[in-house]
Parts: structure tokens; C-alpha cells; sequence
């Protein structure tokens, strides 16, 4: 059983802490980023150690017979060490929870320790035995040890499941939520581990056998496992998702506002302080274009003011009833009015032809408060806007020059 989950439990293990590297490195004095990267690799290592291959290959190494047990172990307790930290720092005041680390770290070298100890003190093994606790179950030195593991290990999950559960009730973020109600959920199943072992030290003493569990005991542990690293994970996950997604919206927005802006720009350069950068370039980069776009709906907007004294009024009374008796309904009819008129104005301006009293654009009657909703209104415009056609206008010299020469012939 043990060897179809642990390789599963680390591969989830080991994408976790994989995943949180590039957080780590852009992060590197936030404890709780740090300590939560060692909940996965701790986690990792713990289940890698586990996998029978591995284990063989350690106890060839270092010679000694399932000297991988208490190293394993040992990760388990650093894994809780690192759990329960990572809370503190969730929960408490920096401080207290620096504090709360320290008295977390102390407590687990010394069950580490405790449990080299007591391992060196166990009748040597002939040979790699598959079922180390079955094995040993009848040495009083491994009922030490197990006791102390088993110790360690039920008050860090029921510490958890009661701390975590207590939180959900008071986070606001619905993946928070689900998070620590999902590790609250792991610690319970974990207990299921806890009580077959337990069970079996007793068994001992009073005369029955929970060999049979064995298989139970390792589904629960590591079920319960695998559920509290993704309660942990959910959090960042969902936070890298709603990152995605807003990546993808903003390129998404730059793409749709590039002909609207690119006719506005032509028409009026000045709107562009500098050289925008290559929307492909910054994809295939993986960059985010939040404060391109910011620049874009300024733009956009600085280059609609430069237009104003161009507006043609009959354009946008025309342009209103004609698409009006279309159905269209603010804020749509709007933006398609505003959008003809974008149009008509740098005609206009091509021609250098103004007016005394230039219209309004049709969207300054809607309520446009925040840069987000410019964006959103600057969307609609740009999804009705057809760039003029471009004409070249003969200017006057060239006019006058060739009137002279028509003359002339």
C-alpha cells in the first residue's frame, strides 16, 4: 500500500515546493513563504525516504539496517515543526509567532534526538524487515520510540485540526476557508494512523494484534497526508490562479484597445510618452502588462481630448438615432456613437477641420469613476471603432505649385 501512495504523496510534495520557489526567491525574508516551501520539501523528503528502493539504497549506504525509519520520521517531525509554525506566523502578531517557532523548533529537535536515541538502542536487524513496527513491536526500546513518535505526532494533528478549524471560522477568503477546513480534515484521518499505532503498542501488552491494519494505517496517514498539503497549497494556488487570470485579461484588454489606440496615436502623437514594448515580446515572457494597459487607457483618453475640437455635432445626433432605431441601449449605444465620432474627428483633424462648437462625446454621460471602469468603457468603444481610411491630402504649397505648373503648360 505504502509503496502506490508515497510515490503519489511525493510527487504532490514535490510540485508544491517547486511551485513556491519562484514566490521564495522574489520573497525571501516572508517566514511564512519560507516556512511553507519546508513543509513541502520536508514533506517530499519524508515520502521519498519511505519508498522501498530508497530505503534500501540508504541502508546499503550508510550501513545500517533500517536506518531510513528514523530519518523519515525525523522528517515528519520537521513537516509538523513547520506546519504549525507556518499558522503561527498566519495567526499571531510577527513577534509572538517568531516566539511560537522557537518553542515549535526546540520541541521537535529534541523528539528528534529522542528518537536516534532510542533507535540505537534497538536490537539490530538482520535484514530490512517490510513491516518495521510489526517487526519491533515486542522490543521495549520501540515501544519507547514509538510512544514518543506517536506522542509527538497525534498532539502536533489534533493542535492543527483544532487551530485550523477555529481560523475558518473567522477567515473572510473563501480558499482560506477551504484550506484550513481541508487540513482540519487531514489531521482527522491522520488520527486514524495514530490509533493503529497506538493501538499496537498496547496490543502488546494486552494480548491482541493490529497487523491485520496495517494497510489502514498507512492509507489514513497518508491520505490524511496528501489532504493537508493541498489545505496548504489551496490558498496560493487559487492566489496563482486569480493572477493568471488577471495576466490573461490584461493582455487580452491591451490586444483589443491596440487598433483604437494605434489610430489615436497616429493621429496624435504627443499622447505617447515613450516607445510602448512589444505585447508578443512581453506573452512570450510571461510579463504582466497592468501598467502597459494603465498607459494605454491614459492614452487612449488623452488622445480623445486632443480630437474634441474636431467633433462634428450632426455626426453624433445622426449616429445616436440611427443606431437607437437598431436597439442599441447605453452603455452600448455609447460607446458605438463615440466610436464614429473617434473616427469622424481624425478625419477632421487630417483635413485641419475644427468647429466653433464641437460636440460632446456620447459616452461623457455615463458614470466613469475609476481607471477600471475607463478601461471597461474604452473596450466597448474599441469593439464598435473602424479606423478611418487614410488619405493623404495634397498641402497648400504643393497645390499652388502645381496649379503654376498647370498654368505654365
Amino acid at each position: 500500500m505504502k509503496d502506490i501512495l508515497h510515490p503519489i504523496c511525493l510527487v504532490i510534495a514535490g510540485l508544491g515546493f517547486l511551485f513556491l520557489l519562484r514566490d521564495l526567491k522574489q520573497n525571501r525574508r516572508e517566514s511564512s513563504l519560507v516556512l511553507l516551501s519546508l513543509v513541502y520539501l520536508s514533506s517530499a523528503l519524508s515520502f521519498a525516504i519511505s519508498i522501498t528502493p530508497i530505503w534500501i539504497r540508504i541502508d546499503s549506504v550508510l550501513g545500517i539496517t533500517n536506518i531510513a525509519v528514523p530519518l523519515a520520521q525525523s522528517c515528519v517531525i520537521l513537516v509538523l515543526v513547520f506546519q504549525t509554525s507556518v499558522l503561527a506566523h498566519w495567526a499571531l502578531p510577527p513577534q509572538k509567532a517568531r516566539r511560537r517557532t522557537r518553542l515549535f523548533g526546540f520541541v521537535g529537535v529534541g523528539v528528534i534526538v529522542g528518537l536516534f536515541v532510542l533507535f540505537a538502542l534497538l536490537t539490530p536487524a538482520v535484514q530490512r524487515t517490510s513491516d518495521f513496527a510489526t517487526y519491533y513491536v515486542h522490543d521495549p526500546a520501540y515501544k519507547a520510540y514509538l510512544s514518543l513518535y506517536m506522542a509527538a505526532y497525534t498532539t502536533a494533528e489534533v493542535y492543527l485540526g483544532v487551530v485550523c478549524w477555529r481560523h475558518a471560522r473567522q477567515a473572510s477568503n473563501v480558499w482560506v476557508v477551504r484550506g484550513l477546513r481541508t487540513i482540519t480534515t487531514g489531521a482527522v484521518v491522520i488520527m486514524g494512523y495514530c490509533a493503529i499505532r497506538i493501538s499496537g503498542i498496547l496490543g502488546d501488552s494486552f494480548g491482541f494484534s493490529v497487523a491485520r491494519f496495517k494497510d489502514i494505517a498507512w492509507f489514513c496517514g497518508d491520505v490524511g497526508a496528501l489532504l493537508t498539503l493541498i489545505g496548504y497549497f489551496l490558498p496560493t494556488l487559487m492566489g496563482r490562479v486569480e493572477g493568471l487570470r488577471g495576466w490573461s485579461r490584461d493582455h487580452y484588454a491591451l490586444w483589443r484597445l491596440e487598433p483604437l489606440w494605434r489610430a489615436l496615436q497616429a493621429a496624435a502623437p504627443t499622447i505617447a510618452l515613450m516607445p510602448a514594448p512589444s505585447q508578443i515580446r512581453e506573452l512570450v515572457r510571461f510579463r504582466s502588462v497592468s501598467f502597459l494597459l494603465y498607459r494605454r487607457v491614459t492614452e487612449i483618453r488623452d488622445g480623445m481630448i486632443e480630437l474634441r475640437p474636431y467633433l462634428d455635432p450632426q455626426v453624433r445626433a445622426k449616429a445616436e438615432n440611427r443606431l437607437r432605431e437598431q436597439g442599441l441601449r447605453d452603455p452600448d449605444l455609447a460607446a458605438a456613437v463615440t466610436a464614429e465620432q473617434i473616427s469622424q474627428g481624425i478625419s477632421s483633424l487630417r483635413r485641419d477641420q475644427d468647429f466653433a462648437e464641437p460636440a460632446e462625446y456620447a459616452d461623457a454621460r455615463l458614470s466613469i469613476a475609476t481607471t477600471e471602469e475607463d478601461m471597461q468603457a474604452q473596450l466597448r468603444i474599441a469593439a464598435h471603432f473602424t479606423p478611418p481610411v487614410v488619405s493623404t491630402p495634397i498641402s497648400q504649397p504643393a497645390a499652388r505649385a502645381a496649379g503654376q505648373t498647370g498654368g505654365e503648360q
